[in-house]
């Protein structure tokens, strides 16, 4: 019997991809609707700090402005991320030498992997993804003079009236793919992680490249393996600092190895029952990688391994990507 053909992961998988906030482009490309949700009583905001997020009670911290005193900023200095159970969201960015102002604390999200209810880990990327993007867009990329926000924070636009030229969110879409054949999966390992911790190949898409060309490409380039087809599974935001990780099935149509560009320091062919054994060390459930793994190896026919993954596998610890870094 051989082994069925997974599904596709209809929900987005993993962490930071499970957002429940409307994000109403209607309230911030009206500017009196856009005043009337920074006004609202039950409006909320959703501090960042450099890199980190602030976090209170085990979630995302969502401070009233009553909270944040004098240090709410004004509405042109903030993000309006939309509305979550009707009520108006925020983020707002807090110097890097600034303390909480209320109890909490600062969090990168790599160790927030898993740790926080799957809604405030999207609301979460979602505002760290923003701030970042305006903290690297300050001036305007044609002239070089300052960008001033627009659109609830949606636009940066230059301020130089004889420029005009404007910026938007910034997104890098990346492919992860785990390729199967004959039974094994193929899975690979950069120098810098220790022996035994392996997971999904992976890599940005190339201007002019179609997603499906970016996975044949980039598994070719680093371990040499042609593919006879492949197929979408389902989508991750990783904010590090914006990408999308865009994950695929693909049936390998050769099997011999060879690490061509450097990338990685060894790839394998693993069978179902080598990951059952718990001694190789795969990512976290909660991302994309774990995810593909996860679905073709619980596609397995009968009682070809001791159960679902998540029963027999050993992930690695939080703190690392969807992928490989």
């Amino acid at each position: 019997m051989t082994a069925r053909l997974p599904e596709p992961m209809h929900a987005a998988a993993g962490f930071a991809a499970h957002a429940t906030i409307d994000h109403a482009s209607h309230i911030r490309q009206a500017p009196a609707r856009l005043a009337a949700a920074w006004r609202d009583p039950a409006a909320r905001f959703l501090p960042v700090r450099e890199a980190q997020c602030m976090i209170r009670d085990g979630g995302a911290a969502r401070l009233s402005a009553d909270e944040l005193g004098q240090r709410l900023p004004a509405l042109e200095e903030a993000i309006f991320l939309g509305l979550e159970a009707g009520a108006p969201r925020f983020a707002i960015r807090i110097g890097a030498q600034e303390e909480p102002p209320v109890p909490g604390h600062f969090s990168g999200l790599r160790e927030l992997l898993g740790l926080v209810p799957e809604q405030d880990a999207a609301l979460l990327a979602y505002a760290r993804a923003m701030v970042n993007w305006h903290r690297q867009h300050r001036h305007c990329t044609a002239c070089g003079a300052p960008t001033r926000a627009t659109e609830g924070g949606f636009v940066l636009g230059c301020s130089a009236e004889a420029c005009g030229q404007r910026s938007f969110p910034r997104l890098d879409p990346a492919i992860i793919v785990l390729v199967h054949h004959a039974g094994r999966c193929l899975l690979g390992r950069q120098a810098s992680w220790p022996a035994g911790r392996f997971s999904t190949i992976a890599g940005f898409v190339e201007p002019g490249e179609a997603l499906e060309d970016a996975v044949r490409r980039e598994v070719a380039e680093e371990t040499n393996i042609r593919l006879a087809q492949c197929h979408y599974m389902g989508s991750q935001p990783w904010p590090f600092p914006a990408s999308l990780m865009i994950g695929f099935h693909a049936a390998a149509a050769s099997s011999d190895i060879l690490l061509n560009d450097g990338e990685l320091a060894e790839a394998r062919w693993f069978s179902r029952q080598e990951l059952a054994t718990g001694r190789v060390l795969l990512p976290p459930p909660a991302s994309i990688a774990w995810r593909l793994i996860e679905a073709w190896f619980d596609a397995a026919p009968g009682p070809a391994t001791a159960g679902r993954l998540r029963d027999v596998a050993s992930p690695w610890t939080a703190g690392a990507s969807p992928g490989r870094a």
